[in-house]
């Protein structure tokens, strides 16, 4: 099967890493696993900020579905169009007009779908994103709330799930080293959600000063300087910044440590959630946005209510004075993401569901 993959929000290959280009990346790695040919068609990267932004886009846009076409039309047509992640701020404006022109499949991951934007400024964008939904073979959702979003504004659409995963390649050796003490979260340090986590997990560890922990904080990002100043309450000792680090590095630094901390503000999902248990952390988190969706909450983690600070950091504080509950924990995190959310385990579903959905051989 050939595969045109386009990610409109952040291509695989954008140079700032994140969240959603990682999975972007996990989903190609999962295809070819799958015994497809998937081509990255376009690094069109059409987000925008703001409805003005988006309408300064179009000529791009116009240029780009124009080379599309030609490039098509030549010979070197797909047998599907993977778009992943649209949403009206990044919405796909090629693959449905292409795969009805030139008679393709066309399917979607990890749609996004507010209501809230069908009327207002948004509004022809959102419509864009409809228009994908109803298009799609099948719309792949990483979790029920999206899930739910998609067929409740649009209920005929067609819908499959696919469970969140990572390669857990650098996380196969078991850890060696760890500090049951030292706490770690690994975020990077922008406005808004990852903010408001930092804010969070600040004042968590203001109610458990008392107990014996570090932590450990793992990014970059251009609010350095307003989450030094969360944490600069603390004595010196207790917060070690370690800046951005490589794939490799962070899982080092995980399999060093004893609990994975971080609230969790707005998370899709949070694949970083998962790495940490791959390297046999438990997790705390709030029970907020897709985050249930990674952690398994008394089996490889803990959720507490959103924005409870205080049940947030007795979490913290009661794995920390229970070393074998903490040890148990962490065990099933291992073999949760080992077991259930690797690539592998991952490329299988997928397989399945464009063979069920899209006409798959």
């Amino acid at each position: 099967m050939r595969i045109a993959f386009y990610a409109p929000l952040k291509s695989p290959d954008h140079p700032v890493p994140s969240g959603d280009r990682l999975m972007a990346r996990l989903l190609m790695q999962a295809l070819e696993l799958a015994g497809h040919e998937v081509e990255l068609v376009s690094s069109f990267r059409n987000f925008a900020a703001t409805p003005e932004a988006a309408a300064v886009l179009e000529e791009g846009r116009q240029a780009e579905l124009l080379r599309l076409r030609q490039k098509f039309a030549a010979g070197s047509r797909p047998d599907l169009w993977f778009c992943y992640h649209p949403y009206y701020k990044s919405p796909d404006p090629f693959g449905p007009a292409l795969a009805a022109e030139f008679g393709f499949a066309y399917v979607t991951a990890e749609t996004s779908y507010s209501p809230k934007r069908d009327h207002g400024p948004w509004q022809p964008y959102q419509a864009l994103v409809a228009e994908s939904i109803r298009t799609a073979a099948v719309n792949i959702a990483m979790t029920e709330r999206d899930r739910l979003g998609v067929v409740s504004a649009i209920p005929k659409a067609r819908t499959a799930s696919l469970a969140p995963f990572i390669d857990p390649k650098l996380f196969v050796a078991p850890p060696a080293g760890e500090n049951p003490k030292r706490l770690i979260a690994v975020a990077m340090m922008r406005p808004g959600d990852k903010m408001q986590s930092y804010e969070r997990l600040a004042a968590a560890l203001g109610e458990i000063e008392s107990a014996d922990w570090t932590l450990s904080i793992v990014g970059h990002g251009p609010e350095r300087a307003a989450v030094e100043a969360l944490f600069a309450r603390f004595e010196p000792g207790r917060i070690e910044w370690q800046g951005e680090r490589s794939a490799e590095e962070v899982a080092a630094l995980l399999g060093q440590s004893g609990i994975y901390v971080w609230p969790g503000c707005g998370e899709a999902y949070g694949l970083a959630y998962l790495e940490a248990q791959a390297a046999g952390l438990p997790v705390v988190a709030e029970n907020t946005a897709g985050v249930p969706a990674v952690i398994e909450n008394g089996r490889s983690g803990v959720l507490t209510a959103e924005g409870d600070i205080a049940a947030y950091g007795q979490a913290i504080r009661d794995l920390l004075e229970q070393p074998e509950r903490r040890r148990t924990m962490g065990e099933a995190a291992r073999r949760f993401v080992l077991e259930e959310r690797s690539i592998a385990t991952a490329a299988k579903a997928l397989d399945g569901i464009l063979k069920q959905h899209a006409g798959v051989k």
